[in-house]
């Protein structure tokens, strides 16, 4: 039993990564190029959007939104993952865990707040379009853009403060990122109350998404069969295609993981393999979705390299 008071100075122990010796070196080279490959696809979206003006619609700022929060979500977990592969040292300070899992939580709240913010916006734009520069002001769009992160800050504080009243028993981990849920299995007791409040807020954050995406679907689905111009129905179509399938793609990211770890049923190794896919497919294939399919971001990222081609030259 460790008390409160020596959580700063505790070091616990990850899951091994149970990777054979021949297998490091490729498994670092492999996860370092993963790493670099989702930090220069989401930059490329940020930047792309920072620097044109044409860019600054209340579209593509809260799409911006997604990229910083893909970069920050890879960012906590792969450095220390890197490191543990090269030096096959698994253990983690209880602090520096406790922030990584703060981190891995509240980025992955913002994914969903974020892509509700974004299906409202659509919705304006769709089936409001006379109404659309009235509502999506920059003063409106700063609110809704604050009042998400200070929302999710506040959920996740809370979620993670219920750790900090309870002794822990015991210092290894059962997964391979701290996760709140692998934390809350170190506690000597409070794992009752902890659990209420996860599956309290795992609820709110689906159900919001999922009822806004819903009705916003709905009525976009309305809008563009009764629409007459053609034009118009397959541009509204393709962004709510593109939005569909980032959103199933976080959905089945967070939601199976979220229910394997209070699953005794699921596989260890299935639970440990979903954990680690979450840092990786919604920050690779995010930008890739959302990013360079959307037209006008796209068309500004290829004038960009022709210019710089056409300058070396």
């Amino acid at each position: 039993m460790y008390p409160n008071g020596s959580v700063l100075s505790l070091v616990l122990t990850l899951h091994s990564l149970e990777l054979p010796e021949t297998t490091i070196y490729p498994a670092f080279i492999f996860g370092l190029t993963t790493y670099l490959f989702i930090l220069l696809c989401n930059l490329t979206i940020i930047i792309t959007i920072c620097m044109n003006r044409n860019l600054h619609k209340p579209m593509y700022i809260l799409l911006l939104n997604l990229p910083i929060n893909d970069a920050m979500n890879a960012t906590s977990l792969f450095p220390h993952l890197l490191y543990s592969i090269w030096s096959q040292d698994r253990s983690i300070s209880y602090p520096a865990c406790f922030l990584q899992g703060f981190f891995v939580h509240l980025n992955g709240g913002a994914s969903y707040l974020i892509l509700t913010a974004m299906a409202y916006d659509r919705y304006i734009a769709i089936c409001c379009p006379l109404r659309y520069g009235a509502i999506m002001t920059t003063n409106n769009l700063g609110k809704i853009i604050t009042g998400m992160w200070l929302l999710n800050f506040f959920l996740i504080i809370v979620v993670f403060s219920l750790l900090l009243p309870y002794r822990i028993c015991q210092t290894h981990m059962t997964d391979l990122v701290c996760y709140k849920t692998a934390l809350m299995k170190l506690l000597c007791d409070g794992t009752e109350v902890n659990n209420i409040v996860g599956l309290s807020c795992i609820i709110f954050y689906h159900g919001l998404s999922l009822s806004a995406v819903a009705f916003t679907y709905i009525h976009i689905l309305i809008t563009c069969v009764t629409n007459k111009q053609s034009d118009a129905k397959i541009k509204a179509l393709q962004t709510c295609g593109t939005h569909l399938v980032v959103f199933l793609l976080l959905e089945f990211n967070t939601l199976f993981p979220s229910v394997a770890h209070r699953s005794e049923f699921v596989p260890a190794f299935l639970r440990r393999v979903v954990s680690i896919s979450n840092f990786v497919f919604p920050p690779l294939v995010n930008p890739l979705v959302y990013g360079f399919k959307t037209k006008e971001i796209r068309q500004k990222i290829f004038t960009c390299f022709k210019n710089k081609k056409i300058s070396s030259f």
